[in-house]
């Protein structure tokens, strides 16, 4: 992605977000870009400060990539489980931080323990449950390659710990992110 479809796409988002959280009809977004209509998938995160506010993604694109941002950001902010009883509010909104991370195709790996830690991310199912960690996860929280799966396991996708080692029926797959965010006055 170049400056001018990050650019974009981070005002989409803000624009999204602004809609849904005073409950305003979201915009639709519009491009003739073909980076930007390209179906790709992507997670939306939302923080004030350090805090964590809303992340939501989707892995398998379903619709151009301009309209899954857009989707995704009402998401973040709107249906984030974790925050159903703490949602944003129009007054949070100039302290908000948004990110975008636009993924890459899933690859199963068979060597867990492969993984570039900061660059890749991971998503762990069993066919039932699934989690995943973005690649940034790993950078934020300093955690070994071990740890990071384990507490993909344990805390996203409801399985123990060792799942990933030591149960055959859990697949692990391996996604890269272009991740770029920017604060909410800085976005034009």
């Amino acid at each position: 992605m170049n400056d001018a479809q990050k650019k974009i796409l981070l005002k989409v988002a803000k624009e999204t977000v602004t809609a849904a959280v005073n409950r305003k009809p979201v915009p639709a977004p519009h491009t003739d870009d073909p980076a930007l209509l390209a179906e790709q998938g992507c997670f939306v995160t939302l923080k004030n400060g350090d805090q964590l506010r809303g992340c939501i993604g989707q892995f398998a694109a379903d619709r151009p990539l301009i309209e899954l941002v857009s989707q995704m950001a009402v998401s973040s902010c709107r249906r984030d489980s974790r925050f159903s009883d703490d949602r944003i509010t129009a007054g949070e909104l100039p302290r908000l931080d948004i990110e975008i991370s636009v993924l890459s195709s899933l690859e199963k790996t068979d060597d867990p323990l492969g993984l570039r830690l900061g660059i890749d991310g991971i998503y762990i199912t069993d066919g039932f449950r699934s989690g995943c960690f973005l690649p940034q996860v790993a950078a934020e929280t300093g955690w070994s390659a071990e740890e990071f799966l384990s507490y993909c396991c344990a805390h996203k996708a409801g399985l123990r710990a060792d799942a990933w080692k030591t149960d055959p029926e859990v697949e692990t797959y391996l996604f890269s992110a272009e991740v770029f965010g920017a604060g909410w006055n800085e976005i034009e």
